[in-house]
């Protein structure tokens, strides 16, 4: 079975943000954690990104996301949505 993990990306943010973003879904797809990234309007503000991975990976690949965010100060620019 398959769960769906939703990310709010800001658009407007600075380029050192916006490399880190690119590397963190690239990181995504090249970990295995999806083969596929959606990318759609949220709203004016943001954008949001869905992909999806197997439930039995669902809680690793929630961690990676947070260490990633944390450890890359993307904070601001980057939330995991539960």
């Amino acid at each position: 079975m398959e769960s769906t993990i939703k990310l709010r990306v800001r658009k407007e943010i600075d380029n050192g943000s916006e490399f880190k973003v690119i590397k963190l879904k690239g990181s995504l797809i090249a970990g295995g954690f999806t083969e596929i990234i959606h990318i759609s309007d949220e709203d004016e503000h943001y954008y949001l990104n869905t992909f999806s991975t197997p439930s039995r990976n669902k809680k690793s690949t929630e961690e990676f996301l947070l260490g990633y965010i944390a450890d890359h100060q993307l904070n601001d620019a980057v939330m995991l949505l539960k």
